[in-house]
C-alpha cells in the first residue's frame, strides 16, 4: 500500500513522543488481542514493532478512509494521519476496554469526522430520523447487501459513487458492516451508539444504498 512507506517514518520523527509513552499502557498479560504484544513493544520504544503495527492495519485503514472520502489521495493522507494519531495516543489504549482493532476503528472514524466538518463536503440539516423512513430490520431490499450485487472495476467505483450520496452517518454504518465486515457489537464500540441504533442505520443505508442503485438501472 503506497500510504505505508511514509507512515513508517513516524516513529524516528517522534521518537522521544514514544519514550514518553513507555510504561503507561495498565495491559493484561496473557491478553487474546493479537495485537496485544506488538502494542506493548511499541510502548517500550521498539521501532520494528511499530512498523509492524503500521503494516498490519494500513490497508483496513486505508479502505475505511478511502471508502468514506471517495478520494485515493485524500484516502492515503488521511492514513497517514490516522496512524500519527495512533502514535501520540497509543499509550490510552487499554485492552481490557476492546481489541486494538476496534480501537484503531475509533480513531479513524474520529478522525474522518474531523475531515468531514473541516472540508464540509456535505450538508446535513436535519437529522436523519426525520429525513429518511424507518425499514424493519428483517426483510425487503434493506436487507440486501448491495455490495454483493456488484463486482469488477466499474461496479466498484459505481458502488464508491453511490455510497457517496449517502449521509455520513449511514454511509459509515454499512462501510463498518458491509465492506470493513465488523461485527455489530465492534462497530457499536467504535460508533459508540447501541448495537440497536447500528442495525438501524445499517438497514436504512443498505436501503438508500439500493435505492440510488436502481435509479442507475442495477439490480439488487
Amino acid at each position: 500500500m503506497a500510504a505505508a512507506a511514509p507512515v513508517l517514518g513516524i516513529f524516528e520523527n517522534h521518537a522521544a513522543s514514544m519514550t514518553q509513552a513507555r510504561g503507561g499502557g495498565n495491559f493484561m498479560e496473557g491478553s487474546l488481542d493479537p495485537d496485544f504484544s506488538l502494542v506493548s513493544r511499541c510502548l517500550r520504544g521498539d521501532e520494528p514493532a511499530w512498523e509492524e503495527l503500521v503494516r498490519l492495519h494500513t490497508r483496513r485503514v486505508y479502505g475505511l478512509c478511502f471508502r468514506f472520502t471517495g478520494s485515493g489521495s485524500e484516502a492515503q493522507d488521511l492514513t497517514q494521519e490516522v496512524f500519527l494519531r495512533v502514535f501520540r495516543t497509543l499509550k490510552t489504549f487499554r485492552s481490557m476496554e476492546g481489541s486494538f482493532a476496534t480501537w484503531l476503528a475509533r480513531v479513524t472514524r474520529n478522525l474522518l469526522i474531523d475531515h468531514y466538518r473541516r472540508t464540509r463536503q456535505e450538508r446535513v440539516t436535519d437529522s436523519i430520523e426525520e429525513q429518511l423512513p424507518m425499514i424493519e430490520e428483517a426483510g425487503g431490499s434493506a436487507s440486501v447487501r448491495p455490495d454483493h450485487a456488484l463486482a469488477g472495476r466499474e461496479a466498484s467505483e459505481i458502488l464508491q459513487a453511490t455510497l457517496q450520496k449517502l449521509s455520513p452517518d449511514l454511509r459509515e454504518a454499512v462501510i463498518l458492516r458491509d465492506l470493513q465486515e465488523m461485527e455489530y457489537r465492534e462497530i457499536a464500540e467504535v460508533l459508540r451508539i447501541p448495537e440497536g441504533t447500528v442495525k438501524s442505520r445499517i438497514n436504512r443505508g443498505r436501503a438508500e444504498l439500493a435505492r440510488h442503485l436502481r435509479k442507475l438501472k442495477l439490480t439488487v
